[in-house]
């Protein structure tokens, strides 16, 4: 901890872009670095220097502490900003950097490594008098012993991975016939994702809210809090939408909680940026959870609602300052949400996505926030976690917050990639969460898996398609034009594909930029009042609405009224091609590592069965049949690299599938 001239920022995408800002405007040199995948970043071209440490596998590069030390030493920085996540909580690392007389922002080894197990910090928290949910933390990781445990406890349970977050190794165990596949799932999963496999046990607190709080602590001894933030709306136990502060801790109870954050962090003598993680039930009590030893994805709430820049309070706190303020100059104003745009697919068990960002245009406005480090283009990988930005909104009241989030959102254009931008709009519109009352089953119950559908598109929106495809074809693509007709007489058929459903329209164009678009046998005049080859304003029927598009080979994908589809010209296919399906076939549904086969040729299987798990995106997926048969091939092995769309197993199906 000292005094440091050019920081070097451990970390990728957002977080790196965040952080940079701050590091420039106190006046200091940046280093980035980057995997050969992000080459192009954003946070690449942000800083002041910028080195390459690997390919494109996280162990071989943002979490290769040796490539990063040298990176360090290459460009002369003095200070490493580790950001979340990869290296953040890794006590090993923070070590290297002091030995290498480079400031590590963040606290000590000590901490973090007390900290980075939930064990431990258990153990330490029950000492330090800090409330705890009851549960089994002990080093006998027997399967006897946590059967043992979980009865003592009371269903249902929690398992959790002992070295990690962010929901990875992590399982609810509603009764003893789940526990030890829970375990072995558990297990496995914490053991890919933190080179651990150790496990607790905590009871599972029913209807509960998820509240946390920032603390900072500084070398001098001093500790303040910078009120709560709530995160209750999770999927996976992964966070999805936070806010500052809970619409449901009063004044007294913040009060409580926040003494016990600070109690917790004095207890194990912390200097730095931390997050405690408390679990609050119906009756007001509440429970430690963890302690996250670095910042959170979520800051930006807090940030909006004290004033204050965390990253810079960080920076001061790493050379030596006392804290900014004292607990009795910390006041919280107004209200902000943050929701976390991710590259998956909610209408499919939020399935991580990969592909290209064709177009990203963020929301811009009054009391409106968004961070990110994406640019046109940008290439989604399945190397590193699927949020790719996160979208806040401030306001004096939280309804304010509420509406301006959710405006910000269906601004927000993200045309080529498949994200949870609509689910996130539904999720803020939800009576429930308006009315602040939210817990951590939100998503469960309000969107369970089998009602969770996509916003069907409107007849306008299908009628939009078409007329933006031929007007692209005329103007952007001449040897297409002749299959357009400008003749009253028998305009001819075209099929599209919008969002994989083939539709037919008969086209007439009227003038230069109107057409008769018959749909359904309606007929609807379109016209394009003016256009720059992304932003659109369209006339339908006389009802105006602004649009983009971006073209990606045959298809054109449209952002409308806050939807993103796609549209693909199929004329010329036959209607055999364009509705083919694989039945039998069971695919890669993204691109990752396949973990398991669990079936073998020969075998029968039926629909729903467990056949293969796939690795990506940091979490395991497992992929079923859809048919009952005979397995006739696998095509693949385990630990073999596959990309998305790729055979794994083909199923003959059975004769009643055929129909």
């Amino acid at each position: 901890m000292g005094d440091f001239s050019k920081i070097l920022i451990a970390n990728r995408g957002e977080i790196a872009c965040r952080i940079i800002k701050t590091a420039k405007m106190m006046g200091y040199d940046t280093v980035a670095v980057f995997s050969e995948a992000d080459r192009d970043a954003l946070h690449v071209e942000l800083a002041d220097e910028a080195v390459c440490i690997g390919p494109a596998a996280v162990t071989e590069s943002y979490l290769n502490i040796s490539s990063i030390i040298e990176a360090a030493r290459r460009t002369g920085a003095d200070a490493i900003h580790p950001g979340y996540g990869f290296l953040s909580e890794n006590a090993d690392f923070a070590s290297k950097c002091n030995d290498s007389n480079i400031t590590f922002v963040g606290p000590s080894a000590v901490a973090i490594d007390v900290m980075g197990n939930k064990a431990e910090a258990k153990r330490r928290m029950i000492a330090a008098n800090v409330p705890c949910i009851p549960g089994y933390e002990e080093r006998d990781q027997s399967d006897s012993r946590f059967v043992d445990a979980a009865t003592k406890i009371g269903f249902p349970v929690m398992v959790k991975a002992a070295a990690g977050g962010g929901g990875r190794g992590m399982r609810l165990v509603e009764n003893n016939d789940q526990l030890l596949r829970a375990l072995e799932g558990a297990r496995s999963e914490a053991k890919n994702a933190f080179g651990s496999d150790e496990l607790i046990l905590e009871k599972a607190v029913v209807n509960a809210r998820h509240i946390e709080i920032q603390i900072f602590a500084d070398s001098q001894g001093n500790t303040v809090h910078l009120g709560e933030r709530d995160c209750s709306i999770q999927r996976r136990h992964q966070k999805v939408i936070e806010e500052a502060p809970s619409p449901v801790v009063s004044d007294e109870l913040r009060e409580k909680m926040g003494a016990a954050a600070v109690a917790a962090a004095k207890a194990i003598n912390y200097v730095g940026a931390g997050t405690v993680e408390f679990l609050l039930a119906e009756d007001g009590s509440f429970y430690f959870l963890e302690m996250n030893t670095r910042l959170q994805v979520e800051h930006p709430v807090t940030e909006l609602i004290t004033g204050y820049d965390l990253v810079e309070w960080q920076l001061r706190i790493a050379r030596g300052e006392r804290l900014p303020e004292l607990q009795e100059n910390i006041n919280l104003s107004g209200h902000a949400i943050e929701a976390r745009l991710y590259a998956e697919d909610p209408y499919k068990n939020f399935l991580p996505r990969v592909g290209k960002l064709l177009k990203w245009i963020p929301s811009e406005g009054e009391g409106l926030r968004t961070d990110h480090g994406l640019k046109d283009g940008f290439e989604i990988t399945p190397h590193y976690d699927a949020m790719i930005a996160k979208v806040i909104a401030y306001g004096e009241t939280r309804e304010d917050a509420r509406r301006r989030l959710i405006r910000s959102l269906n601004k927000t254009v993200d045309l080529g990639l498949t994200t949870n931008r609509q689910f996130l709009i539904d999720c803020l519109k939800n009576e429930t969460f308006a009315k602040g009352l939210a817990t951590t089953d939100f998503i469960d119950k309000e969107f369970p898996k089998k009602r969770r559908k996509k916003p069907p598109l409107q007849i306008r929106h299908k009628i939009l398609a078409a007329a933006l495809t031929l007007h692209e074809k005329r103007f952007k693509s001449n040897s297409l034009t002749n299959n357009w007709c400008s003749s009253p007489i028998s305009p001819p058929k075209v099929k599209l594909l919008i969002d994989e459903e083939p539709h037919e329209f008969q086209i007439e164009l009227l003038s230069t930029n109107r057409y008769a678009i018959d749909y359904d046998t309606d007929i609807s005049i379109v016209e394009i009042l003016n256009e720059d080859g992304v932003n659109y304003r369209i006339s339908i029927e006389e009802q105006h609405l602004s649009c983009q598009i971006v073209h990606e080979e045959n298809c054109l994908h449209i952002c409308a009224d806050g939807l993103q589809f796609s549209a693909s010209d199929i004329t010329l296919l036959s209607a055999n091609a364009a509705s083919q399906s694989a039945d039998g076939a069971v695919v890669a549904p993204m691109n990752g590592k396949l973990l398991a086969i669990e079936v073998s040729e020969g075998e029968r299987v039926k629909p729903g069965q467990l056949i293969t798990t796939l690795e990506a995106m940091k979490m395991e997926h497992e992929i079923t049949s859809r048919v009952s048969g005979v397995v006739k091939k696998i095509h693949a092995k385990v630990d073999d690299q596959v990309a998305s769309r790729t055979i794994l197993v083909e199923i003959e199906p059975d004769q009643e599938n055929a129909n």
